[in-house]
């Protein structure tokens, strides 16, 4: 299984970005049926949780990404994505994607003021 990010970049403050994630190596009833979610982790600070999902299931976000961030995944494609929106400072951090108990390299997300 190989997850590969992309989508990330430098914003402002305010401003959207979406994140992607392929995955490869898997059949597309797999990829359904595994838990599905984006890891963070910000200069001096410990990884975090973003956003987890379970197909059939609610979705959960942190709250410091409730009404911004929007996970979604493409069961034809085996893709995800996180669509990010009014970004803040805070958000910026190294983005993961993962996939059951697989992971990908991660993308840079940079939010200036």
């Amino acid at each position: 299984v190989q997850l590969v990010e992309s989508g990330g970049g430098t914003v402002h403050v305010g401003d959207s970005l979406r994140l992607s994630c392929t995955c490869t190596g898997m059949s597309g009833f797999v990829f359904t049926q595994q838990r599905v979610g984006w890891d963070r982790r910000a200069p001096g600070k410990e990884r975090e949780m973003v956003a987890t999902n379970v197909i059939g299931s609610e979705t959960w976000y942190v709250g410091s990404v409730k009404g911004r961030f929007t996970l979604s995944r493409d069961d034809v494609r085996n893709t995800l994505y996180l669509q990010m929106n009014n970004l803040t400072s805070e958000d910026t951090a190294l983005y993961f994607c993962s996939l059951g108990t697989s992971w990908g390299q991660g993308t840079q997300v940079t939010v200036s003021a």
